[in-house]
């Protein structure tokens, strides 16, 4: 069964991310880049291709999202976490995104639309007109040249509620970015307290682990890592070079960085 890591792009989602891998996934708490292909995001080319699915047929591809989830858990047994930018929806009122057999539930990161504005902008290479535009429509994304599979995320509203179809579950949990930020180990023990729910596990929390996964995942650790290994999610400019990933973090102050005009305009 799959616990989604969903977001509207650009929340915080590879942070959380960052110190799930850690926590889980390494022996002693200690972060790097490889822990986080531990945690793949969703649509992944890879499964469409084991399936046979014509990637330029948009159709198909929709229609298949289940049946890829499917093989997931067919190959893999237990909980396993996958990133998404997806809204929880049907494609042209036709093929849902996902379903609660193959769901076991949602952490939703989601961050203050003025912060994300600018690290969207940064990110994607667009003005912050050109981004407040994505914001507030029907916007589908391609997650990287070489996977050409359409990524539904909608309007940074849609997206953020689409998902709260399974609160009524208890299969839901928000995890505000801002919190993460400034009280790291009580959101985090929240999330792991939340997994552990949903997977009805008896286990405690490893204290010692989760300081050393917090510790190792700081944003200027992370960044100081991408600047002297790269980091593979990066986007590349036209000239060839690499966008940095890791750009400003906890330091992107919306007050500091939007005229009013767009302030208002956000809220």
């Amino acid at each position: 069964m799959i616990i989604w890591l969903a977001s509207y792009p650009k929340s915080g989602n590879t942070l959380v991310r960052s110190l799930l891998s850690s926590y889980f996934f390494s022996n002693d708490g200690e972060f790097n880049f490889e822990l986080l292909k531990m945690i793949d995001q969703f649509p992944h080319v890879k499964l469409f291709n084991q399936l046979g699915i014509d990637l330029d047929n948009k159709d198909e591809v929709e229609k298949n999202y289940i049946e890829a989830q499917k093989l997931i858990n067919k190959k893999k047994d237990g909980v396993q976490f996958w990133k998404t930018h997806n809204s929880f929806c049907k494609f042209e009122n036709k093929y849902a995104f996902t379903d609660l057999n193959n769901t076991a539930g949602v952490i939703y990161v989601v961050r203050d639309p003025r912060n994300v504005v600018s690290s969207y902008s940064h990110h994607y290479q667009k003005t912050l007109n050109e981004t407040f535009k994505d914001l507030t429509s029907h916007t589908i994304i391609r997650q990287s040249k070489i996977d050409k599979l359409p990524v539904l995320v909608g309007s940074w509203n849609f997206n953020y509620n689409s998902w709260k179809q399974l609160k009524p579950l208890n299969k839901y949990l928000l995890v505000k970015y801002e919190d993460l930020v400034e009280d790291t180990e009580k959101t985090c023990e929240k999330i792991i307290n939340f997994i552990f729910k949903l997977i009805n596990s008896k286990l405690e929390i490893d204290k010692k682990k989760l300081k050393k996964a917090i510790e190792t995942t700081s944003f200027d650790k992370i960044q100081k890592m991408e600047e002297k290994n790269g980091f593979s999610e990066s986007k590349i400019k036209k000239n060839g070079d690499k966008i940095r990933f890791f750009n400003l973090g906890p330091k992107n102050k919306w007050e500091e960085n939007l005229d009013q005009d767009l302030k208002n305009r956000i809220q």
